[in-house]
């Protein structure tokens, strides 16, 4: 599934193990733009316990550093997979009771994300494997964009544990 056709498919997309499989090293998910907001910013920088100026102190953070005002938190870009992924059509093995975040195996952090800047998420199926009878696990290659510039905010390696 291309992008242009992801951005129109529902957000569910239930599939055997074998047609999951014929997708892999396809883009299967595309994500509405989000825009990134200082209270959003500070919600996170609450829940997290990181209030580093670089987030939250938009005089500060204009004046003191190279990004021109705030800063999302990176873990708040990465927490921010769900929400997209919820929103795309990442594909899911059909007939099973849970989905379960398994863990990351890469997280690279490329480009600060900006107070104000949009992003979104594509999705690209990396692997599909049975870790035990009824059990698996979906590798799916997560880059958050950001609207208007060439390199990525956030490239992620996402596992999911589909479980039947």
């Amino acid at each position: 599934m291309n992008a242009t056709s992801s951005q129109t498919a529902s957000a569910q997309q239930f599939l055997s193990v074998e047609e999951a499989k014929q997708h892999i090293g396809e883009e299967v998910g595309i994500s509405p733009w989000l825009e990134i907001t200082q209270e959003r910013v500070n919600q996170f920088a609450q829940a997290s316990g990181d209030f580093q100026f670089i987030h939250v102190d938009p005089e500060r953070a204009k004046a003191e550093t190279p990004f021109g005002g705030p800063i999302a938190h990176g873990f708040l870009t990465l927490s921010l997979l769900s929400l997209l992924s919820a929103q795309s059509s990442t594909i899911k093995i059909k007939d099973c009771r849970v989905l379960i975040n398994y863990g990351l195996d890469k997280v690279r952090f490329m480009n600060p994300v900006k107070v104000g800047a949009r992003i979104r998420a594509r999705f690209t199926l990396e692997s599909v494997e049975e870790k035990s009878p009824g059990a698996f696990l979906l590798k799916h290659k997560a880059v958050v964009d950001i609207e208007g510039e060439t390199k990525p905010a956030m490239i992620a390696e996402w596992l999911g544990m589909s479980v039947r």
